[in-house]
């Protein structure tokens, strides 16, 4: 109902995750469960440089949830930042590629210079919940020149526990956002 996670019982509403807090966000979906292989694609984009791969699952995002985007009332999409550092390493940012197709796909603005990553974060694939959510804390900002959406979709590669989104997502709301939303390619299975 919340974060989109597929759940083993079929009773529950939440996840284990959104039923221990309350969320930032309104509502997220994401495209298929985190395991091979779409686990290995995700990977591919992510960190062996396969950029063509944006293009592919952009359009998937837009095709799957068009519905829903325009149901939110998106008035921007924003993707999720990498620091500066990571940045300069990878050469490029696979949520901003994600969000440019979509953003070509739905005409819907990207805005790619309102959120910052300005603090540098440990990777977050081998910490559990609370630590990401300590690892995140203050990780990120918003320009200060920018004009807040009422509605407003944060795009990222993977949704494991929420924290990435659930940081994202409060810094936006204390800029003046009034509903966040998000959409991932993968998600990682609910309990």
């Amino acid at each position: 109902m919340h974060c989109g996670k597929p759940l083993e019982d079929e009773t529950k509403e939440y996840c284990r995750d959104c039923e221990r807090r309350k969320s930032n966000y309104e509502q997220g979906r994401s495209l298929w469960v985190h395991i091979p292989p779409v686990s290995n694609s995700v990977y591919r984009l992510k960190y062996h440089n396969k950029r063509y791969y944006a293009e592919i699952f952009g359009k998937e995002l837009a095709d799957e949830f068009e519905f829903q985007i325009r149901r939110w009332g998106i008035q921007a999409i924003i993707p999720i930042p990498l620091h500066r550092s990571k940045m300069r390493k990878r050469g490029y940012n696979q949520a901003e590629l994600l969000a440019k197709q979509l953003s070509e796909c739905m005409g819907i603005p990207m805005e790619k210079d309102v959120l910052y990553r300005i603090k540098k974060t440990r990777p977050l694939k081998e910490m559990n919940g609370e630590q990401r959510h300590r690892n995140l804390k203050g990780a990120f900002a918003v320009s200060k020149s920018w004009n807040p959406r009422q509605n407003i979709l944060l795009i990222d590669d993977i949704y494991t526990t929420g924290s990435t989104i659930e940081r994202a997502a409060g810094i936006l709301k204390k800029a003046g956002v009034e509903n966040v939303y998000f959409l991932t390619l993968s998600i990682g299975q609910g309990i």
